[in-house]
């Protein structure tokens, strides 16, 4: 007797990290369910899965009721602007995902009685008050701040789907993601390390806003892939930090970057936007514990494979950043 293939519905999947995702499961085998209004997504990044049967495609906004025929095993909801960039553009979009949004997938998934997983963000702990970061902390956020739109939208989103959890008894899954990089991410989406890649590229000084102090901890994308594939499968409904913990000052990033490249330019300061947080380094014990995860994939390993995508691009894509958001910080 032959069994059903699974089946994965994976909203945002034209994005950087959704098209990753799909990758993943077509390996593993599921049946993928695509959909993404392409606002910030890119059908190049899954161009190369079109001619699968394993493969479907919905040009949909998720904002707007979610119709999918047959059967659902999982539901990944990756939907929305993720870069600075993104949401002080199309903030309202933006909030909507995160609210809207959520709330019709995990409808959806309470229809089709499947397992959802939820992509939250570092982000929800603001410019945190404690170091590193772990999911006990509630987070330090300004809900009216240029950065509210986007933190707050992911803070509705966890509220909303532990609320499905504990009312409705839909199998929740919630994914705290820290700062990620790796192939398909776009050159001029304002965060720091697409920035600094974009600035080498056109021989430009590499801007670093502030002194260069504060922290970021970057996490390739096969990582990260990992970590949301392992904690999709068991049986944790609590938030869990998926990041790479090995922490670097954005001076000491440009300063990498830069002997990476092999650019002649020099590094540049400018002030440091508002509520921009100071550090960022996941505490991922419980990842660790839970899931049995830890990224693998070193830093000096991931930007040579990011470095060498964003090479080989077109040089039209080197373009630099929207003029109105020149001066605006890196995530």
């Amino acid at each position: 007797m032959s069994t059903i293939q699974k089946r994965v519905l994976i909203t945002g999947a034209a994005g950087f990290l959704g098209s990753h995702l799909c990758d993943r499961f077509i390996r593993e085998g599921y049946h993928v369910v695509g959909m993404d209004n392409l606002i910030t997504g890119d059908l190049k990044n899954i161009q190369h899965l079109f001619q699968l049967e394993a493969f479907e495609f919905y040009h949909h906004d998720v904002s707007k009721f979610i119709h999918v025929p047959g059967h659902l095993d999982y539901i990944l909801h990756f939907a929305s602007p993720a870069s600075p960039i993104d949401y002080l553009k199309i903030p309202i979009q933006t909030l909507k995902v995160g609210s809207l949004g959520t709330h019709n997938c995990l409808g959806l998934a309470l229809a089709k009685k499947a397992r959802i997983l939820v992509a939250s963000t570092s982000e929800v702990y603001g410019d945190p008050l404690v170091h590193p970061q772990d999911e006990s902390y509630w987070g330090n956020v300004n809900p009216v701040g240029p950065r509210g739109v986007y933190d707050e939208a992911k803070r509705f989103q966890e509220a909303m789907t532990m609320a499905y959890h504990t009312f409705h008894g839909v199998e929740t899954r919630i994914v705290r993601i820290f700062n990620t990089y790796g192939p398909r991410m776009r050159l001029n989406d304002g965060r720091a390390l697409p920035a600094f890649i974009g600035q080498a590229l056109r021989g430009e000084d590499l801007t670093v806003f502030g002194d260069g102090s504060q922290t970021r901890s970057f996490c390739y994308v096969d990582d990260l892939v990992e970590g949301i594939y392992r904690l999709l499968l068991s049986d944790h409904e609590q938030p869990v930090n998926i990041g790479n913990p090995d922490e670097i000052s954005l001076k000491d990033f440009a300063e990498e970057i830069i002997k990476l490249t092999g650019t002649t330019q020099k590094i540049i300061y400018k002030p440091l936007p508002a509520d921009d947080p100071k550090q960022r380094k996941p505490d991922i014990t419980k990842a660790r514990n839970i899931l049995q995860w830890e990224p693998k994939i070193s830093r000096a390993e991931g930007l040579k494979i990011t470095y060498g995508y964003f090479k080989n691009l077109p040089k039209e894509e080197w373009a630099k950043l929207p003029k109105e958001f020149e001066k605006r910080k890196q995530a």
